[in-house]
């Protein structure tokens, strides 16, 4: 609508003013700006993003490992008491279930042994059940990698929210404008009512 009464400003007639030029030019740099240069800007963000994300999941894919594990015992964990004046709450419980820790052993890609306390795979865990945990080649405990296709997501939504961005910027910047423009006008109309009203509605004024 706003980019329709810009162009409309650059027809030729009587009353165009000069700002009304000026608006049109702004109005057309901002629909260039916005179909043009936001995407542009948004793949390029989104792009760059993506190659960091991409180099992060290849190294994690070679730092870490799936190695496998044994359930040597349950681990001990010290009953949840409530604060103090409060009563525990069995509903609140039931409806935050936690997985069940476990001592397990492991053998690290350099050949080391390890026992930790771990998650339990399984729900009850015995004693001898196998599983796979994440290690470093030391045999530390990591997290899972990071997946390619969610770094490649993550990246679409980051392009996608700095496209966004800046097209609201140049619609901001655009309605600034605006309404400097404005603002111009009418002081130039008060400055002309002032020259001209005291001689408004007074027989041969202005001839």
């Amino acid at each position: 609508m706003w980019t329709a009464t810009g162009v409309w400003r650059w027809r030729r007639n009587p009353l165009r003013r000069q700002t009304d030029l000026f608006e049109a030019w702004v109005a057309f740099a901002a629909l260039v700006c916005v179909l043009l240069v936001a995407p542009a800007v948004g793949t390029v963000a989104g792009l760059e993003v993506d190659g960091t994300l991409q180099r992060a999941a290849r190294e994690q894919r070679q730092e870490r490992y799936l190695v496998p594990a044994v359930v040597v015992r349950p681990a001990a964990e010290p009953p949840a008491e409530p604060p103090a004046g409060t009563e525990a709450d069995p509903s609140a419980q039931r409806q935050t279930p936690q997985r069940t820790q476990i001592v397990a052993s492991w053998t690290a890609p350099d050949g080391s042994s390890h026992q930790g306390t771990v998650p339990a795979a399984e729900e009850p865990p015995q004693a001898g059940d196998r599983f796979r945990i994440w290690t470093d080649t030391q045999g530390r405990l990591v997290g899972r990698p990071l997946d390619a296709s969610l770094a490649s997501a993550h990246a679409a939504v980051v392009g996608l929210a700095a496209a966004l961005g800046a097209a609201a910027l140049v619609e901001t910047v655009r309605r600034l404008v605006v309404r400097r423009l404005m603002h111009r006008r009418y002081i130039r109309l008060d400055r002309a009512w002032a020259a001209a009203g005291p001689d408004w509605g007074r027989a041969g004024a202005g001839s």
